[in-house]
C-alpha cells in the first residue's frame, strides 16, 4: 500500500470515528434532563465537527476521497450503539459514562494513528490539531464521570 493510500485510510477512519461521535453527542444532549450537561455536548459536537473538517482538508490534500459519513463497521459502530441504548433510558450518569466509554475508543485509535511513522507531516499536523480536541474531550468526559458518580442521585440506576 502506498503512503498515499494509507494516510488517507488513516484519515478517513479517524473521520468516520469523529462523526459517530459527534451523532453520539448530538443525541445525548437532546436525551439527558440537565441543560449544562447538553450546553456541554452541543459545544463537543461543534468542537468535534472542526476536527473533521481539518482531517477532511488533509484527505483531500492528500489527493484521497475524504470521507463524510460516520462509520457502519463493527467496531466503531459497537462503540456508540452502547450509547444510543443507554441514551434512551435518560439516565445523565448512565449516558456520560456511555460517553466517556466512547471517548477512551476515540482516544485509542487517535494514539494509534499518531504512532503511524506514515503519516506525511501535513496528515500528522491534521491529526495532532483533532487530537487536541479528543484528549479534551476524553479528559473532561472522565472527570464529569466521576464527578457524577459521586453526586448521583440516590435513586440513580447507574452502577459502575
Amino acid at each position: 500500500m502506498t503512503q498515499h493510500n494509507e494516510t488517507t485510510t488513516t484519515l478517513n477512519t479517524l473521520i468516520a470515528t469523529l462523526i459517530d461521535s459527534v451523532e453520539g453527542y448530538q443525541k445525548s444532549a437532546g436525551d439527558v434532563d440537565n441543560p449544562r450537561y447538553a450546553d456541554l455536548f452541543n459545544a463537543r459536537a461543534r468542537e468535534r465537527q472542526q476536527a473533521i473538517t481539518g482531517l477532511q482538508a488533509a484527505v483531500a490534500a492528500a489527493g484521497g476521497n475524504p470521507e463524510d459519513d460516520g462509520s457502519v463497521m463493527g467496531t466503531v459502530h459497537r462503540a456508540f450503539q452502547s450509547l444510543r441504548e443507554v441514551v434512551s433510558t435518560r439516565d445523565d450518569a448512565a449516558i456520560i459514562a456511555e460517553i466517556e466509554r466512547g471517548e477512551d475508543y476515540l482516544k485509542e485509535k487517535f494514539e494509534a494513528a499518531l504512532r503511524h511513522a506514515d503519516l506525511s507531516p501535513e496528515a500528522r499536523d491534521a491529526v495532532n490539531k483533532a487530537w487536541d480536541s479528543v484528549k479534551a474531550g476524553h479528559d473532561e468526559m472522565s472527570a464529569l464521570k466521576h464527578g457524577t458518580e459521586r453526586h448521583s442521585p440516590a435513586g440513580s440506576s447507574y452502577t459502575n
